[in-house]
């Protein structure tokens, strides 16, 4: 199947098929539910055999292709293309005060604008302060989008600011790729309202 940005992910229809529960109950099923959306979604646009993983840290569930890992093992040829990538992430908004370690993202692949260029930042796919962590969690992301500069960016700022307000807010983010790099085109950002709105929003990359 060719990759495309088209395959997102039927949240509202998701969410439809739980509508007469309460709200606790649809986040459940949510949880239950998008990793396997994540992981159906994330086969169509990967031609490469996969080695699908779950971390955990603080109330995020993080789904990643270790694909390093067959290369290692000899399961798989080496390829200078194919890198090991997030298939999803999703849980519930946690405030953290604590400073980021600033060492261990500076390693992430060395200086950011001589390794990724000058529009793009490391990117967080959970920020730090609403409970994110670093290693699998960061990526190479759109600097404008990170860091709130144009109009798209501004939306996915209070995106994270209102995760961050409204603590224990159920929340996802889903990259979407066009190439075996672990950089994704698009990220699929989402969260539901105290009100037990679904708030979708693609961010391109």
């Amino acid at each position: 199947m060719p990759r495309s940005l088209s395959l997102d992910t039927p949240y509202q229809a998701l969410l439809a098929s739980v509508e007469n529960l309460n709200q606790e109950a649809r986040i459940a099923f949510l949880l239950e539910e998008l990793p396997h959306q994540f992981h159906e979604k994330y086969l169509l646009m990967t031609d490469h055999p996969t080695n699908l993983c779950r971390y955990f840290f603080n109330k995020f569930e993080y789904i990643y292709d270790d694909y390093s890992q067959l290369k290692v093992t000899g399961a798989v040829p080496v390829s200078p293309t194919i890198e090991s990538r997030v298939v999803g992430v999703l849980g519930r908004s946690v405030p953290t005060p604590a400073k980021r370690d600033a060492s261990r993202l500076q390693g992430w692949v060395g200086g950011t604008e001589k390794y990724l260029g000058m529009d793009t930042d490391k990117g967080h796919f959970i920020a730090h302060r609403i409970g994110g962590g670093l290693e699998v969690n960061i990526f190479a992301q759109r600097r404008d989008i990170n860091r709130g500069w144009s109009e798209r960016g501004k939306v996915f700022r209070s995106m994270e600011r209102y995760c961050g307000q409204h603590p224990n807010t159920f929340c996802f983010n889903r990259p979407i790729y066009v190439d075996e790099t672990s950089r994704p085109a698009a990220i699929e950002f989402g969260l539901m309202k105290i009100s037990g709105e679904l708030w979708v929003e693609k961010f391109d990359n």
